[in-house]
C-alpha cells in the first residue's frame, strides 16, 4: 500500500459522509434562503469541529460534486478566524493555520480587536458582541456579504432551554438567518438541522486539527450549564434535544419550501 492510500481513503469516506450530511444542510439553506447566486460567504472559524466541518461541507457543496450535492447557487467561500477569547487576544494556533492552508480555501486570521478599557475577562455576551462586530468589519473590508456560523441543532436546543429557564420563553437567540444593515450582510446557520453527533463523526473521519485552548469562561457560561443539563437528562429523555430544537425554530418559520 502506498503512503498516499490512507489519504485517498479518508477523502473518499469524507465525501460519502458529506453526501448524507448535505441533505439536511441543503434543506436549511433552501428553506431560509441562506445563500444566493454570487454570494461571497465567510465561515467564522473558531478552530473547533463545528466551524471547520461547516467550512468543509460548504466547500464540497459548491465545487467538488455540485451535481450530486444539488447546490443550486454559485458562491465564493473563505474562512475568517479571530484569535481571542473572553480574556482578550490569544496566540496563534499552528495546527489550525496548517489545516486551513492545505484546504486551498482563502482564509484571514486577525487578532481580536478589544476596545480600550474593556474589563477582562469579558462576559460571554460582551465577547460575542465584539466578535460579531469584528466579523462584520472584516466582511465589509474584504467584500463578503454572508457570514456563516457553525451552530448546530444541539446548540439551538441548549439555547432554547436557557431562554426557558432565564426568561420563560424558548424563542430567540439563534435565528437560522438574520439580515443586518438593511440587508447589506446576512448571517446564516446552515447546521440548524444537524445534530452534534454528526459533526463529531465528520471530525473523526477528516482528522480535523485539535481546537485552540478553551476560553477561560467556557465552563462558567449559562449556555454551557444548559448544555450540561441536557446531557444529564438525555438517558431519561432521549428526545429532549430534538424537541427543544424544533420548539426554538417555531419562532422562525421557513421562507421557502425545501
Amino acid at each position: 500500500m502506498s503512503h498516499e492510500e490512507p489519504i485517498r481513503q479518508t477523502r473518499r469516506t469524507g465525501l460519502r459522509l458529506a453526501y448524507f450530511m448535505l441533505k439536511t444542510i441543503n434543506r436549511a439553506i433552501r428553506e431560509y434562503q441562506m445563500i444566493a447566486d454570487g454570494d461571497r460567504v465567510a465561515v467564522a472559524v473558531s478552530g473547533g469541529k463545528d466551524s471547520l466541518g461547516l467550512l468543509y461541507l460548504l466547500d464540497v457543496r459548491r465545487r467538488r460534486f455540485a451535481h450530486w450535492c444539488h447546490a443550486r447557487e454559485r458562491y465564493e467561500l473563505a474562512a475568517f478566524h479571530i484569535q481571542g477569547d473572553a480574556a482578550g487576544p490569544t496566540p496563534g494556533h499552528p495546527p489550525l493555520e496548517a489545516w486551513l492552508a492545505q484546504t486551498g480555501i482563502p482564509y484571514v486570521i486577525e487578532k481580536a480587536d478589544i476596545p480600550e478599557g474593556e474589563e477582562l475577562p469579558m462576559t460571554c455576551q460582551r465577547c460575542a458582541r465584539h466578535r460579531r462586530r469584528q466579523l462584520f468589519e472584516m466582511a465589509d473590508r474584504l467584500g463578503y456579504n454572508v457570514i456563516a456560523l457553525g451552530h448546530h441543532a444541539d446548540d439551538l436546543a441548549a439555547t432554547a432551554l436557557l431562554n426557558l429557564l432565564q426568561g420563560g420563553r424558548c424563542d430567540g437567540g439563534m435565528a437560522p438567518r438574520a439580515d443586518y444593515f438593511e440587508g447589506r450582510f446576512r448571517l446564516i446557520r446552515p447546521l440548524i438541522y444537524t445534530p452534534e453527533k454528526e459533526m463529531r463523526r465528520l471530525a473523526r473521519v477528516l482528522g480535523l486539527p485539535p481546537a485552540p485552548p478553551d476560553c477561560p469562561r467556557r465552563h462558567d457560561s449559562a449556555r454551557a450549564a444548559a448544555a450540561g443539563l441536557l446531557e444529564a437528562i438525555a438517558p431519561r429523555f432521549p428526545n429532549a434535544r430534538a424537541n427543544l430544537s424544533r420548539l426554538a425554530l417555531r419562532a422562525y418559520p421557513p421562507q421557502a419550501t425545501p
